[in-house]
């Protein structure tokens, strides 16, 4: 009588299941990230006092208001495109780069607002919002 383990239909595990590892590599990486922004490294420091304020100078703003009949504002003011060249670079002159913040009617025609966008560019002024309501 011979001794025999299993079936003889049985055939031989040949894959590895991997979802237990998948798992516990999850939670490693878990209790990692926890750990690590937990810990926050310092050296402790008496750092002196002094009585100097950092003021933030506040960027300059321009309105700049295109309306529906092609009209353009600079501020309250109506200008045309060459008084507008000559003011935008005026401003990139100035010390530091201002804000241009854009009003569009929705009727206004979109060349003209190309036109005020490439004289931004040309005066290499870069900050420009679009103002929405």
């Amino acid at each position: 009588m011979a001794f025999q383990l299993g079936d003889d239909d049985m055939q031989a595990m040949n894959e590895i299941n991997l979802i237990p590892l998948i798992d516990i590599m999850l939670v490693l990486m878990i209790i990692f990230l926890v750990t690590a922004t937990v810990m926050n490294p310092s050296v402790p420091l008496d750092l002196p006092q002094t009585s100097a304020a950092v003021q933030p100078a506040e960027p300059k703003v321009i309105q700049i208001s295109i309306d529906k009949d092609a009209g353009i504002y600079w501020d309250d003011e109506p200008i045309t495109l060459q008084q507008l060249s000559s003011r935008l670079d005026e401003q990139s002159q100035q010390q530091t780069e201002p804000s241009i913040h854009l009003r569009t009617d929705k009727d206004a025609r979109y060349e003209t607002v190309a036109q005020v966008l490439a004289l931004a560019s040309k005066a290499e002024l870069t900050k420009i919002a679009f103002i929405s309501e």
